[in-house]
């Protein structure tokens, strides 16, 4: 199968983005993920699909709280500099670190602390279940959609 048509496939679906990210000895590391999936509500669980080949994701996962931030409409700078070079993707970021060891994005129109629950294998990703301890959210904070490669507005 083409490579390049499936990932145009996948394009045609709109997805939010969120922002995984906990303070790994003592400094936010993170990354934007598009993949993420509301699973359960007892017990509460969240998914997300992270490549295998990330470096940033063993750091994340050996930490002792994940925050997942559902990114908001205007964050979408903010999602491309989460996506590069790991040493400048908390650059002139406003965020809190949480007591886990979450780290939360100011300005997100919802945030999960989440821990670790199990990773799957699924081919060149690996599906991480995370159990969600705290959530807050904003109501009248619009999310940031992805659809056929560019940052949408919800109307």
């Amino acid at each position: 199968m083409d490579a390049g048509v499936l990932r145009a496939a996948f394009a045609r679906f709109p997805s939010g983005v969120t922002a995984l990210s906990a303070l790994v000895d003592g400094e936010p590391t993170g990354m934007a993920v598009s993949a993420f999936l509301s699973v359960s509500l007892a017990p509460p669980l969240i998914a997300v699909s992270v490549q295998r080949s990330s470096r940033t994701w063993p750091e994340l996962r050996r930490s002792g709280g994940i925050g997942v931030s559902v990114l908001a409409a205007g964050h979408g700078g903010l999602s491309r500099q989460l996506s590069g070079a790991a040493a400048g993707r908390f650059t002139g970021v406003d965020w809190a670190g949480a007591a886990s060891g979450a780290v939360r994005i100011e300005g997100a129109a919802a945030w999960f602390d989440c821990v670790l629950d199990q990773e799957l294998p699924a081919g060149d990703h690996v599906i991480a279940l995370l159990a969600v301890r705290h959530v807050e959210y904003r109501q009248d904070v619009p999310p940031l959609v992805f659809h056929g490669s560019a940052f949408r507005q919800l109307v």
